[in-house]
């Protein structure tokens, strides 16, 4: 008999590094409905403590270090990785989870990463540029659930704004008058286009 039907897929995301093992980024999700008065059930995280999150990561790490293929079933957990030059980007889900969907994730993470990055994906520019890394897994992976995995979307929503931008934003006003003109444009932008859609 089939478990419930759930979006949840992803219990981690995880970027190491490569020479010392350290932990350059972490996230554990959890899924968002637990079912009632059950404390073991698939898709919990197992690993609560940052302790318990280290040893885990130490030992994946370990498992991994040597691999030539990029899925593993590691501490009843599918493990899909890549190593992109001194870091390992990881996705764990549950050991019943597809693994094409979550190998799709880390390539589009790796993808994403190379977009904004432009190829220059190592340990230094990701602690440099945490807050994209961070934007683009949030923009990748929400609570667990996948949602995009188009690398070119996901590095457009992220990415800084242009330059040559910024100074045009200080044209804008902000005052309660100014938005109070912007609403009545709306309302009159709108009025005209539903009496030309019903003619």
């Amino acid at each position: 008999m089939p478990g419930p039907l759930t979006l949840f897929a992803v219990n981690a995301v995880l970027i190491i590094s490569t020479d010392d093992g350290s932990r350059v980024f972490a996230k554990y999700y959890s899924p968002p409905h637990m079912p009632a008065g059950q404390t073991n059930y698939p898709g919990a995280n197992p690993y609560p403590t940052v302790k318990e999150q280290k040893a885990f990561e130490k030992g994946l790490m370990d498992k991994t270090n040597k691999q030539s293929n990029d899925v593993i079933l590691y501490d009843n957990r599918v493990v899909v990785f890549k190593v992109e030059s001194d870091v390992m980007l990881y996705v764990v889900g549950g050991a019943d989870e597809n693994e094409i969907l979550l190998y799709n994730v880390v390539l589009s993470l790796r993808d994403t990463l190379g977009i904004l990055f432009k190829g220059a994906t190592d340990k230094r520019t990701i602690v440099e540029n945490y807050d994209l890394v961070a934007l683009a897994i949030d923009e990748i992976v929400d609570d667990g659930v996948i949602l995009e995995t188009d690398p070119v979307l996901i590095a457009s929503r992220v990415s800084r704004a242009p330059a040559a931008d910024v100074p045009n934003m200080k044209n804008i006003d902000l005052s309660e008058q100014g938005l109070l003109n912007v609403w009545e444009f709306g309302k009159r932008r709108l009025a005209e286009g539903l009496r030309q859609g019903l003619q």
